[in-house]
This record gives C-alpha cells, sequence and structure tokens, in this order.
C-alpha cells in the first residue's frame, strides 16, 4: 500500500509524496516528470517502486508544476529542487535515509547530500550528471540541440499527436517495448503542461553541482549506463570522481531508464543490494550520534575492463607507474618521493600519460586507470 500525503515547502508550494515498503528509509527525488498515483500503474515505473519497497521505506514525490504538486509555480531551479526535497524529508522525519537520484534527480540528490551530511546515511546515483546540457558544453551543435529539444517541448507537449513526446520516450528507453513506450509518452503527457514541462527541462540545462559533489562525505554508489542515449557516460564517471570514496559501475545498457526484461536490470538491484550491506554501519553511527565524517581516500569500484587494459599499451613502464599512483589519489610531490624522481619528471610523464590516453584532466585518468585495474593493489 502506497499512501498519498502533501507538505509545504518554505516558499508555499504544495508537494505531494508517496510511502510504502519496509527496511532502511530511501527518498526517491522526482525523475523525469513523475506522478505519485499514476506511477504505481506504469509498466515503467511500477517495476522500480517494487523493487525500491522490497529493500525499503520508499519515499517518492512529484517536483513542483508536476503530478500532484502544485502546477501552477514559477520557474523551477535547482535551490527551488532543493526546496521540495527539503520539504519532503523534514515531512517524513526519517533520519538517516539514504538518498536515490536518476538523471537530473542526481543533482538535486548531489546538493541535498552536501548540505545535509547529517540526514543522508547512503547516496545512490544512476545516470546522474553534475552539470547540466548548457553548462557542460561549449559546443554551437550541442546548444543548438538542447535549444531545439526545449522548443519540441514548448510546441508539441500538449498535443494528442505523441510525435513530439516520443522523441523524449525513444531517448530514454530506446530499447522499450512498444507498450513501455506508450505507457511512458501518456504520462509524460498527464504529468505535466507544455509550459511546466518546458520550465523544468531549462531549470536541468542549468544545473551544476560540481562544488556540491567535492563536499558529498556519505558512503556513495554511482551507476551509468554505457551507451545512455540521453546522459553521455562520461558525466556519470565525472560524478564518481568528483565525489571522494564513490564507487562506480557501469551497466551494460543502452537505456537511460532501465527496464526490466534486460539484463542491468539485475546487475542494478544486486549492486544496490551489496552498497547497502557493505555500508550498513554508516545508518547506525549516525543514528547513535557518532557522526564521524571521515576524509576517504577515493575508491572508485570497476569490474575489470581488457579494451580498457588495452588502452595502456602505448604506455612505459615508468608511466605505468607513475599513473598507478595517480590512480591511489597522490599528488605529484608524492609520486616523486615515492619513485625517487624530480617533481619536474612527474609532471612530464603526466603530460605524455594524458596525451597518449586522450584525456585532459587527473580525475579522467583515475577512471581510466581504475577501469583497467591500477590502483587497487596493495603497495608493495
Amino acid at each position: 500500500m502506497h499512501s498519498i500525503h502533501f507538505c509545504k515547502t518554505t516558499d508555499g508550494v504544495t508537494i505531494a509524496y508517496a510511502s510504502g515498503g519496509n527496511g532502511h528509509p530511501l527518498i526517491k527525488t522526482p525523475t523525469w516528470l513523475n506522478h505519485v498515483e499514476l506511477d504505481i500503474k506504469s509498466p515503467v515505473w511500477q517495476p522500480w517502486i517494487k523493487q525500491f519497497t522490497q529493500r525499503f521505506h520508499l519515499v517518492r514525490y512529484d517536483a513542483r508544476g508536476c503530478g500532484l504538486s502544485d502546477r501552477n509555480v514559477a520557474s523551477p531551479s535547482l535551490a527551488t529542487h532543493r526546496l521540495d526535497l527539503e520539504a519532503v524529508a523534514d515531512a517524513v522525519g526519517l533520519r538517516p535515509f539514504a538518498l536515490f537520484g536518476g538523471s537530473q534527480g542526481g543533482a538535486i540528490a548531489i546538493d541535498y547530500a552536501a548540505r545535509h551530511p547529517e540526514h543522508v546515511s547512503h547516496l545512490i546515483l544512476y545516470g546522474a550528471y553534475l552539470r547540466g546540457a548548457l553548462k557542460r558544453t561549449t559546443s554551437p551543435q550541442a546548444i543548438e540541440q538542447a535549444h531545439l529539444l526545449l522548443k519540441l517541448v514548448q510546441l508539441g507537449w500538449g498535443q494528442e499527436n505523441s510525435a513530439f513526446r516520443q522523441v523524449f520516450s525513444t531517448q530514454f528507453m530506446p530499447d522499450g517495448t512498444l507498450e513501455q513506450l506508450r505507457a511512458f509518452d501518456e504520462i509524460q503527457r498527464q504529468t505535466a503542461s507544455p509550459d511546466a514541462a518546458a520550465r523544468l527541462v531549462q531549470s536541468f540545462y542549468e544545473i551544476d553541482v560540481s562544488e556540491q559533489a567535492a563536499q558529498v562525505v556519505c558512503p556513495t554508489l554511482v551507476m551509468h549506463s554505457r551507451n545512455d542515449a540521453r546522459i553521455p557516460f562520461d558525466e556519470g564517471r565525472q560524478v564518481a570522481s568528483a565525489i571522494k570514496g564513490a564507487e562506480f559501475i557501469p551497466l551494460e545498457s543502452r537505456n537511460h531508464i532501465l527496464l526490466e526484461q534486460h539484463e542491468a536490470w539485475t546487475h542494478f538491484w544486486e549492486e544496490i543490494s551489496a552498497f547497502m550491506r557493505r555500508h550498513q554501519e554508516t545508518a547506525t553511527q549516525l543514528k547513535s550520534g557518532a557522526n564521524e565524517l571521515a576524509d576517504r581516500q577515493p575508491h572508485i569500484i570497476f569490474p575489470f575492463n581488457t579494451k580498457a587494459k588495452e588502452d595502456l599499451r602505448d604506455l612505459t613502464a615508468r608511466e605505468m607507474e607513475v599513473l598507478d599512483l595517480i590512480a591511489r589519489g597522490m599528488d605529484n610531490d608524492q609520486i616523486a618521493a615515492r619513485l625517487a624522481l624530480s617533481t619536474k619528471t612527474v609532471r612530464n610523464h603526466i603530460t605524455s600519460i594524458f596525451a597518449k590516453l586522450e584525456v585532459y584532466t587527473r580525475a579522467k585518468a583515475v577512471v581510466v586507470a581504475r577501469e583497467a585495474g591500477l590502483g587497487i593493489a596493495p603497495l608493495k
């Protein structure tokens, strides 16, 4: 049974939320146009709700402008998305809780976890990103594409003809069945008006939680589909690199919304269960007041990837040593001391490594190294 309730944000907006299930409390931030009443009947969202409630006491809610929450509201922003989540968390009163964020809901979850570390026991992110489409690119083509999608929403969302909405449906789940695609299209139409949907898309484009990600201290699991047709895989890797101690799990799928008939679906839920077991002491520590927010070293977990190791074949033995130490979180001075080199020599090696791997930041180098199995074995 999923009971529906309402609460008020500090700026006076009514937010609808639903709860059900048993276990450790988990709040799920809104993804794309949720509806707390209709989602439970959807062939797309009902399996998600079922799986969550088998593992958690699930709390889910409709963002302002959507579903059963107030529809006639001003343009949303990261700040107002935060107010919605804060209102729901305060109304439910179950603390500490796990926090799940998918897609742009991941950014909302990151922002909340950074601002309220005492409330969040675990952070689980899927298909997430730090920066919205207009924040992460300067490419004229990418900017034009973003504005084109926004125009499609403004012009065609409310029409009976579903052609405009199908653009989004096929991006979110290119491998969906006809029934799933039709159901997702219909729930999009019922959940938000054309103006509200356009305002939401615009707010997602402007999101940037890069600074907040560095302040997250709770155990964090990041998962992303390798061939995500909506949010590029590299965005997920950047999320994992930005959050200290994050574990990163690639999923073999093209779908931004995972579907229960595919293998990645099983992998996804297995990883969540394993993650919660690994960090089950965190909630106990928070409840007892032992709020030890330790400065943890990065621990990004990847299944061993043969192709990734092949990407390192052009590195020299010394460059492999340097990359291994980069993957362990060492800075240039620490690497120099470890290998008995000058700091300048280390910088030269790193320049060569970046060129060979075609990466431009240390964070991306860490991701490539970890995916190839470096930085994990104990140092000798």
